[in-house]
């Protein structure tokens, strides 16, 4: 499928505003919740003694999918508009046996065969292609040296899988979270479900703010973690305590906000998103300060950020391994900086939905941009990029990425643009809204 791109004479009216000098047009944009967020209160909600309450929860395939998975495990969920309420089953899943379907979801497909170990049953997992194609053997090695009983029925490691599950008496394991920081998540969140409690040891921890949104999380439902330093390592203990159901409200998801920060830094113009502040638990709103570095005017206040671009961007070197989910963002803007932007330490995203480091770097060179890149590092120098149908490799970030540089670049088009429906349905008319106010 192919993206309609807007009439010409609009598209060049719109390319010459945006490299107009002068006053920002302000604009604030209301972004969904965050579907981090969304997917671990669904397995706390579902893990608590109660009913829980979700308020503003992220809809979108992902999300449904896991709420989903949910239901045919025997939990029960009700989705209404804007809230979705939680019975939990402490004890485990409600059924003996069930065949869950993750479709691309990373956080169904690494968290549920977690949350079914603590309970009693037969239950088989599978998923998309796609999302057969990411590791799960992380996780499924540390639940097997908890006792859990784990299968693979394709390759070593991915899904299709199976759980044999009698509970989780606990005890002690060392996990390498050096790919993905969802196993350890993972684990963190069956803790309390077991008998004894967990004490896990990480070696290598990537993506460590999505751990910190864990921890805070886990602590709104009343367990709280002790995590400290020893012998180079970080050492989580987790009671085996059980949670307690909560009303949680969700935040908007700042991974979805980095889009429209950026096509303000790029455009010269201005984007405020409420609900995005200082007590923010998402580690991607440091986005916001390599904007900064770059020359655009941030400003983060209680419950609210605000970007606003200058009509210059600069280069700069980023370490964003902790951030790195936002690295798409960064290297889709990064041609129109004034020197070269490099992008660090971040091989993990070599393991995402795609090889989203390689996909970027295509898609640039492809622009006729200069790019060369390592294993984990990709630097891009200024260019005058040129519009191209964008290969998407079915990954929503890339989408949404390339459609800021489509700001200044017109003329762009995406080979599936609907895969953003994993995160953000709405994007392309959110966008559109946002840019035709600017026009």
């Amino acid at each position: 499928m192919r993206a309609a791109p807007l009439p010409r004479t609009r598209q060049d009216r719109r390319h010459r505003r945006f490299h107009r000098t002068g006053e920002p047009v302000v604009t604030i944009v209301e972004i969904p919740g965050s579907k981090s967020i969304t997917a671990r209160a669904l397995f706390l909600a579902a893990a608590a003694e109660g009913t829980t309450v979700l308020r503003a929860p992220l809809v979108s395939d992902d999300t449904e999918g896991f709420a989903e998975g949910l239901g045919v495990l025997g939990y029960r969920v009700e989705r209404g508009d804007g809230v979705w309420t939680v019975r939990g089953r402490p004890e485990g899943p409600g059924v003996a046996e069930a065949d869950v379907y993750c479709r691309d979801g990373a956080t169904t497909a690494r968290f549920l065969p977690a949350l079914v170990s603590a309970g009693a049953g037969t239950f088989r997992f599978d998923a998309s292609a796609q999302m057969r194609r990411r590791p799960v053997a992380p996780l499924t090695r540390a639940l097997r040296g908890l006792g859990v009983d784990v299968t693979h029925q394709g390759a070593e490691g991915h899904h299709p899988l199976t759980v044999a599950a009698d509970g989780v008496k606990g005890g002690e394991l060392t996990l390498d979270a050096g790919e993905s920081s969802q196993y350890l998540t993972a684990l963190l969140l069956l803790g309390p479900l077991t008998r004894d409690g967990l004490r896990i040891t990480v070696t290598r921890l990537v993506s460590a703010p999505y751990v910190a949104i864990t921890l805070a999380m886990m602590r709104e439902f009343g367990v709280e973690v002790d995590r400290r330093e020893a012998d180079g390592a970080e050492v989580f203990t987790v009671p085996g305590t059980g949670y307690r159901a909560v009303d949680y409200a969700v935040e908007p998801d700042a991974s979805t906000a980095s889009y429209f920060f950026a096509a303000a830094a790029l455009t010269g113009n201005e984007v405020t998103v409420p609900g995005l502040g200082h007590g923010a638990l998402q580690g991607d709103l440091r986005f916001v300060e390599v904007l900064e570095r770059m020359g655009a005017r941030v400003e983060v206040g209680a419950d609210r950020t605000t970007v606003a671009g200058t009509g210059a961007l600069r280069g700069v070197t980023v370490n964003m391994r902790d951030v790195s989910d936002t690295m798409p963002t960064l290297a889709a803007i990064a041609p129109f900086a004034s020197g070269p932007v490099r992008i660090e330490d971040v091989y993990n995203t070599r393991v995402k939905e795609c090889d989203r480091l390689e996909a970027c770097a295509r898609n640039l060179r492809a622009m006729g941009v200069r790019v060369s890149t390592g294993e984990d590092w990709i630097q891009v120098e200024p260019g005058a990029p040129r519009p191209v149908e964008v290969e998407t490799f079915g990954d929503h970030r890339i989408v949404m990425s390339f459609a800021v540089a489509g700001l200044r670049v017109p003329g762009m088009a995406f080979d599936d643009p609907g895969c953003v429906r994993k995160t953000f349905p709405g994007f392309h008319e959110a966008f559109a809204a946002l840019t035709s106010r600017w026009t």
